[in-house]
């Protein structure tokens, strides 16, 4: 057994050993690449990474082989960190390290290396060089790598424009009530709680691909909760804040607006968690305000997390309990930065290249546009999130986590639930979103989209993409594996079963209000708020 002794990495590191035949048989494989490499020398070196495809580097042979040694380095320090024998956090984590240290040293990220960007920069008669300066001071005063032209939005003018009012505020959230569009809705209306570690218009991004408008064009009352974004003022709210005066709140005024006993609720990613904890404190004080929920990408077991597992151990959350748990803001630009690193060659690299080396402005995305546009969260409540979910998975052991002075019990949750989850999700694994169909005991559908956190989520049926997979006989064994095993893709969006659900669950159509609000509940600025508008 070879080893890395543990004093020569830093004290409290573990010892990192090798499996002897892995380490063998890569030393030889190895060995023989490199010499096929260097017997070919200079001649062409094909390869499907994208990174490495363009004609400019076939056509440059030195730029070319070192873009094949790069790749051959590479798959030796990811065979190298799967031979490690540890833990499974401990491979997870030296793995990542790898990765993340191959990403960064690729030849295409430096101006040096890259044949295409210096291509560009001879055909353009260096205006690609002046253009990638110009990008990397504009991106160094707004701070962070621009994904896409973020001049070409505005917030109210070309996204998130669904007609609608604030008709509630307090320092927590505004909640928006969109304008019918049908002559009849249904009797019970609809609240969306979207995360708020995000601007709410992931939900509302153009007319074609808005979620909230689509829930309004079938007949919904809707209604959804926009964040604020936090600062100084509320360096000190908890989560029990955010669960008693914001989602139960929301649910309340939803109530008092329709006059409707009970509501339909949606929660998505962090916002399903709180909308989960929600109904457990409502449960447990003998409340049943809402008549079913939906949870898309929603952890609330949180057995199954992924990549962002690796981050998380009691070293960790100590510390940010110590930095963040009597107050202060977790800033939203170093949120944005962690996720965009769990995929760095798409979400940092492709950018620092396209930038940078090769002066290219990045398209018009909405998706993107919303991605960058960050949101802070309060300390004390980013510490309990980090303690009870991730680190202690809390919320599923029945009266361990308290809330709002109630012990929660998701077991008490007995309403008709829709889960959904995408099959290539990396923030919220589809293992993971499939988890809360054991531990709420209503009656449950649950759903598979293709794609990934958002762009699974975000698919509208007129684009007609992708596909979902559904069970038909509705069983929901223990694991995602054996549901999957008789599961059937469909294709197309999944918005259309789900509304078909939803509709199931929303009683009767009455005539569609006439007015925002109602009472004392007045509209006061016309959707989206200003609120959202409001830079971390």
């Amino acid at each position: 057994m070879q080893s890395i002794p543990s004093k020569d990495l830093g004290q409290s590191a573990p010892d990192i050993r090798f499996a002897p035949d892995k380490l063998q048989a890569l030393q030889q494989q190895y060995l023989q690449d490199a010499s096929t490499l260097m017997s070919q020398g200079f001649s062409n070196h094909p390869t499907t990474d994208k990174r490495f495809t363009d004609a400019a580097w076939a056509s440059n042979p030195v730029a070319g082989y070192t873009a094949a040694v790069y790749l051959l380095n590479a798959r030796t320090l990811m065979g190298l960190a799967d031979a490690v024998e540890a833990d499974a956090k401990t491979r997870s984590r030296i793995r990542f390290a790898v990765e993340q240290w191959m990403a960064a040293s690729a030849p295409s990220n430096f101006m040096a290396f890259n044949a295409e960007a210096q291509k560009k920069a001879l055909d353009t008669q260096g205006e690609s060089i002046a253009k990638g300066l110009q990008n990397l001071v504009h991106d160094l005063r707004q701070g962070h790598v621009s994904m896409t032209d973020e001049s070409l939005f505005e917030v109210g003018k070309n996204v998130a424009t669904t007609e609608g009012a604030v008709v509630f505020e307090n320092p927590y959230f505004q909640l928006i009530e969109y304008k019918p569009l049908t002559p009849k809705v249904f009797e019970k209306p609809f609240l969306m709680v979207p995360p708020c570690i995000n601007k709410f218009y992931i939900l509302d991004l153009q007319p074609e691909n808005s979620l909230v408008r689509y829930a309004v064009a079938q007949g919904h009352r809707t209604f959804v909760v926009s964040w604020r974004n936090p600062d100084e003022s509320l360096d000190k709210a908890t989560w029990d804040d955010y669960i008693e005066k914001a989602v139960i709140e929301a649910i309340g005024v939803v109530q008092a607006i329709s006059g409707a006993p009970t509501i339909n609720a949606l929660g998505f990613c962090v916002g399903g968690t709180m909308l989960g904890t929600a109904l457990a404190v409502l449960a447990a004080r003998g409340e049943k305000p809402v008549a079913s929920a939906t949870f898309l990408t929603t952890f609330l077991d949180f057995s199954d997390t992924g990549i962002l597992d690796l981050f998380i151990d009691e070293a960790f959350v100590q510390y940010r309990e110590k930095e963040l748990g009597q107050g202060g803001l977790m800033k939203g630009g170093d949120l944005s930065s962690t996720f965009s690193f769990l995929r760095p060659n798409d979400l940092v690299w492709n950018y620092v290249v396209g930038n940078y080396l090769k002066g290219e402005t990045p398209p018009p995305f909405d998706l993107l546009y919303w991605n960058s546009d960050s949101t802070n969260l309060p300390g004390p409540y980013y510490a309990w999130y980090l303690r009870n979910t991730y680190l202690e998975n809390n919320l599923v052991k029945p009266g361990k986590a308290v809330v709002c002075g109630e012990k929660i019990d998701l077991g008490k949750v007995d309403i008709p639930v829709y889960i959904y989850g995408s099959r290539e999700d990396h923030i919220v694994p589809i293992g993971g979103a499939y988890a809360s169909t054991q531990v709420l005991p209503g009656k449950k559908r649950f759903v598979q989209g293709a794609s990934g956190h958002i762009a699974g989520v975000i698919n509208p049926p007129s684009k007609n993409k992708r596909s979902h997979w559904i069970r038909a006989d509705g069983k929901l064994p223990k694991t995602h594996a054996q549901w999957l095993e008789a599961a059937t893709e469909h294709p197309g969006s999944w918005w259309t079963d789900w509304s078909d659900w939803l509709k199931a669950h929303a009683g009767k159509q009455i005539a569609a209000p006439k007015v925002y609000g109602k009472g004392k509940y007045k509209a006061t600025h016309p959707a989206p708020g200003t609120y959202v508008t409001v830079k971390a």
